[in-house]
């Protein structure tokens, strides 16, 4: 293809896909993600974790502070939330806030942080995305090992001895230094788990395709004791289905491959025996004398033909081939 054709073909698809976008409907999506804030130090630090099922809420107001919009959405396992909105929605005067704790928060939703404003992270063809900072939810009482940390004790300065007055006495020898024991802390507990079903017993995998020749005649296929090598069709697919129109409009659309596989006395009864026969012969071995397709084309001529003679000679092929031509054997063996 030359620069010109391939500058032509950029420009349809170009075009294609700017009118499947501008068709559909705008919508606005909020996310963002909500933490524990475990210290209540009002920010992210490393003992703090995703809250699950906390209420976030969206309020938009006006320009005399009433309530124009509202949407409250719940965080999932991550603590992450998304809100969709249809439409090109104003969030400019919105905000976003933890309102509640619901099932799942594990305590941590008692309080919140500060809320925050949506921030635009992009706008194309009538869509736009919005993105929050991270929210705080806040347990009740700070943990333990926080209280150390956010809060440690003032500073005093030490005091001037007075003048002429004797040195004090040396402290006396500790025998070891003692390093002083870090905080405890605790985990956050995890979410318990659905218990796992107990799943049935699979079923017995069916016998491979055999790949050397393989041919079985309708009898064989009628027998219980090879019925795993039924592939591709079931007993209970209609002849209308695995052969089509034709086949319906001649056998009509209930009866089975099953009841095909016991008609006999009359040529059409024939061909639909050896038809249905060879179709699964053509499944179950890939060097049978047809394949799939070709056995339902042969079936369909025949059938469209309208003569006796043609549809039994097309039996008679079919016939021959299931019973291997002289030189191919049946390679079935008694199902487990």
């Amino acid at each position: 293809m030359d620069l010109l054709g391939e500058k032509l073909l950029f420009t349809a698809l170009f075009v294609i896909l700017l009118l499947g976008i501008h068709g559909t409907q705008a919508d606005t999506m909020v996310t963002g993600t909500v933490f524990c804030d475990q210290c209540k130090d009002g920010k992210i630090s490393l003992f703090d974790y995703p809250v699950n099922g906390a209420k976030v809420t969206l309020s938009c107001s006006d320009k005399n502070g009433q309530i124009t919009m509202s949407r409250e959405e719940s965080s999932n396992l991550f603590g992450s939330y998304a809100m969709r909105f249809d439409g090109a929605a104003d969030l400019s005067g919105c905000s976003v806030h933890v309102s509640g704790s619901g099932e799942g928060s594990m305590g941590c939703g008692q309080a919140a942080g500060p809320a925050q404003s949506p921030k635009l992270m992009f706008r194309m063809f009538d869509m736009e995305m919005y993105t929050v900072d991270a929210l705080l939810a806040q347990p009740p009482q700070p943990m333990e090992y926080c209280s150390t940390s956010s809060n440690p004790p003032p500073l005093t300065p030490p005091l001037t001895p007075p003048p002429n007055s004797p040195p004090p006495p040396p402290p006396p020898l500790a025998s070891s230094p003692r390093s002083p024991s870090p905080p405890s802390f605790k985990l956050p507990p995890f979410p318990a788990f659905p218990p796992i079903p107990s799943l049935p017993p699979l079923p017995p995998l069916p016998p491979l395709i055999f790949p050397e020749p393989s041919a079985c005649p309708s009898q064989k296929w009628r027998m219980p004791e090879y019925k795993c090598y039924w592939r591709g069709v079931n007993r209970d697919t209609k002849v209308a289905v695995a052969f089509g129109m034709v086949a319906a409009r001649r056998y009509g659309t209930d009866i089975t491959l099953w009841n095909g596989l016991h008609g006999r006395g009359d040529p059409y009864r024939t061909l639909l025996r050896e038809g249905v026969t060879a179709l699964l012969n053509s499944y179950s071995s890939l060097q049978f004398s047809y394949n799939p397709l070709a056995v339902i084309t042969h079936m369909n001529l025949a059938l469209m033909g309208g003569s006796n003679r043609t549809v039994l000679l097309t039996a008679l092929h079919f016939m021959r081939a299931n019973s291997g031509a002289g030189n191919v054997t049946c390679k079935f063996t008694t199902c487990k």
